[in-house]
């Protein structure tokens, strides 16, 4: 399974990419897993305002800003969408890149990770109803995670007592990346009958 990371947020000292960087070390554990984390810092891309939606546009001319964007989803088998909660919602940022998206989420699967009050609840709600019309398969398990500033370093590294609890977050993290793997195996062998 190639795994994109998509580190959800352009703020400058995000939490978020401290997630992202625990979400990708814990996939690379996984046997048959390859892991690239796409942070859209490096995917600058202007406000979406192409005259007809992307999905619908067979004339459509994309601009060059979003190609690496595109292509890079595109190679992607399977994702984690790593979010804030901003104002009960995702980021604006967030929500434009998948904007540009036309079939590169088509069959394959997705999920949440998030953070921010009530552990990013609300934004995962959001993202999940956006994902699925985006065509992803949005999976049912997901990560909220509370308490991320003190949980997790710079490096990705959840701490001690998080990691032991059998029902905190590495417990969820774990789950949710199994159920990707079985679907993206599954989703795979459909897309190439």
């Amino acid at each position: 399974m190639k795994l994109a990371v998509i580190v959800g947020s352009t703020r400058q000292n995000r939490l978020t990419l401290k997630q992202a960087k625990w979400v990708q070390a814990e996939a690379e554990k996984m046997d048959d897993v390859e892991v690239k984390l796409l942070d859209l810092q490096d995917f600058p891309m202007p406000f979406l305002d192409e005259p007809i939606s992307p999905r619908y546009n067979p004339d459509r001319k994309i601009d060059d800003q979003v190609k690496p964007w595109l292509e890079a989803m595109a190679e992607q088998d399977a994702f984690v969408f790593v979010t804030p909660e901003y104002n009960h919602s995702i980021p604006g940022v967030l929500k434009n890149a998948i904007d540009y998206l036309t079939s590169e989420l088509n069959h394959k699967p997705a999920t949440v990770v998030s953070h921010g009050t009530v552990g990013g609840a609300r934004a995962t709600v959001q993202l999940k109803e956006i994902l699925s019309e985006s065509r992803a398969v949005v999976i049912p398990q997901q990560v909220a995670f509370l308490g991320l500033s003190e949980g997790v370093d710079d490096d990705g590294k959840l701490s001690d007592t998080l990691a032991a609890n059998p029902y905190g977050p590495a417990a969820a993290l774990k789950t949710a990346l199994t159920e990707l793997k079985w679907y993206s195996d599954a989703l795979a062998k459909a897309r190439n009958a």
